[in-house]
C-alpha cells in the first residue's frame, strides 16, 4: 500500500468494517437457514443466467469477493499500526479507525486540527515506510 492507499483505507476503515460484520452475519443466517448452495453446482458463466437461484449464488459470490477485498485492507492497516509507538499518534490513529473526523479528533484532544494533520501524516509515514522496509528485505 502507498501513502494516498493507506490515508484512504484509515478513512475507510469503520465503514469497511461495519460492512465485514454485516456481511458475515448475514451469511451466518444464510447458513443457518441451510439456503447454501454447492459450488459444483454453481454456473460457470459469469453473466447472466435464466435461473433465479443461479443469479443469486452469483451475485453471493461477487459480494464475498468484495469482502475478501475489505478484509484483507482492514488487516493490512491493523497490521501496519502496530509500529505506531507514539501516544499522541496512537489516538489519532485509534479515533480515525473509530470513524472520527479531524476535527473532531481535534476538540477531542485540545490539539489544533493542523497539529492533529501533522500527527496523522506521521502516521501514515511510518505505516507506509514499514512497506518500504519490507519490500527492500524481499530483494535480499
Amino acid at each position: 500500500m502507498n501513502k494516498k492507499q493507506i490515508e484512504q483505507a484509515l478513512r475507510d476503515y469503520l465503514w469497511m468494517m461495519n460492512e465485514i460484520i454485516r456481511e458475515r452475519e448475514e451469511l451466518n443466517h444464510i447458513i443457518g437457514g441451510n439456503v447454501v448452495a454447492h459450488i459444483d453446482d454453481m454456473p460457470k458463466a459469469s453473466g447472466q443466467t435464466s435461473d433465479p437461484v443461479a443469479n443469486e449464488a452469483i451475485r453471493r459470490m461477487n459480494k464475498s469477493k468484495r469482502v475478501e477485498k475489505l478484509e484483507d485492507k482492514v488487516l493490512e492497516i491493523q497490521r501496519r499500526a502496530k509500529v505506531i509507538t507514539n501516544e499522541r499518534e496512537l489516538t489519532v490513529l485509534n479515533c480515525m479507525m473509530d470513524g472520527m473526523s479531524m476535527r473532531a479528533i481535534s476538540k477531542h484532544m485540545g490539539l489544533s486540527e493542523r497539529h492533529v494533520f501533522r500527527l496523522k501524516d506521521s502516521i501514515v509515514e511510518q505505516m507506509a515506510d514499514m512497506s518500504d522496509l519490507a519490500e527492500m528485505a524481499d530483494c535480499f
